[in-house]
């Protein structure tokens, strides 16, 4: 089966002669949920943008199922939903007219009790019939995403749609993900909450100056690139790493209190077996042991920084 969102050699430079996109090639498949990460200004929300068909491309190729967003952009544009960062709403209109108006514009025909359900989902129905004006912040975002949906898109761009929002918006908007998820709805999603793309996505794209360092599935990227790390706590403080465990790479952390190993879980041999006979032989009471793995966050910090 052919991909759904289909990028070939992407690229964007404006007037000025800045380059954001810079031959970006991905390919997004039905029903998956992928989460793009990069810093700001790394090219996210100019390549939703231009995907969506609200940037022209400056070269490159984009097709929405089969349909180039630039000759046949009526049709890209009629399977995506966007959820932009922008709060871009009509003030003086209503939550509802907001929603029903949002689902005209894409020539659906009328339906009530979708948008209830819908409005429901969101925690705003009983806001159905205040203006825009007079909601929060958190109740306009929710309203964006209400429109995103009103017309049922086969892919939502949610362009960090949680930024700034209180914490019972994230849950309804996770659970509304889950939900699409479920009726396969293809759902791209740039976030600065690094801990919601490790739990959410399929897919983890890293993007930085423009380009795409690496696309791949979430836990085989975490087995690839995490590392994991010993703790060791001391009975007793150390000023310094004892000469003979500095080949062991060791790190003195909390003012000698403890140290840390970092090791790969892959390796023929993690090191440990000898690391702690090396700990004994310096004479090194060891008050406790614990291990953890490096995060997403860890990972996407080295990457944008090798690509520095």
């Amino acid at each position: 089966m052919p991909p759904i969102v289909s990028v070939r050699d992407l690229t964007k430079t404006y007037a000025g002669g800045f380059t954001a996109l810079d031959g970006v090639t991905l390919d997004i498949e039905e029903g998956e949920i992928i989460a793009l990460l990069g810093p700001n200004g790394a090219g996210k929300t100019t390549l939703i943008s231009t995907i969506c068909g609200i940037t022209m491309p400056s070269g490159g190729a984009v097709e929405v199922g089969g349909h180039d967003v630039v000759r046949d952009w009526r049709k890209a544009r009629d399977m995506i939903g966007l959820v932009p960062q922008e709060l871009s709403l009509e003030p003086f209109s209503t939550v509802w007219n907001n929603a029903r108006f949002s689902r005209g514009l894409f020539d659906r025909p009328r339906d009530d009790a979708y948008l209830e359900s819908l409005l429901r989902d969101l925690s705003l129905w009983e806001k159905r019939d205040a203006k825009v004006m007079e909601l929060s912040g958190g109740m306009k975002r929710r309203v964006l995403i209400a429109k995103a949906l009103a017309h049922r898109p086969r892919v939502l761009f949610l362009d960090e749609p949680t930024a700034g929002v209180d914490v019972e918006l994230r849950k309804d908007m996770w659970r509304v993900v889950e939900r699409l998820r479920g009726e396969g709805v293809t759902i791209i999603l740039t976030t600065h909450y690094i801990e919601e793309a490790e739990a959410i996505a399929d897919r983890i794209g890293v993007i930085s100056r423009g380009r795409i360092l690496l696309v791949e599935r979430t836990e085989e990227l975490m087995r690839r690139l995490g590392r994991k790390e010993l703790r060791i706590e001391l009975a007793e403080p150390v000023d310094d790493v004892p000469e003979t465990l500095r080949r062991d790479g060791l790190e003195r952390v909390d003012g000698g209190q403890a140290l840390v190993y970092t090791y790969d879980t892959h390796a023929e041999r993690t090191g440990i077996t000898a690391l702690l006979a090396d700990l004994q032989a310096a004479g090194l009471q060891l008050a406790d042991l614990s291990t953890s793995n490096s995060s997403l966050e860890e990972i996407f910090v080295g990457l944008v920084k090798e690509d520095a």
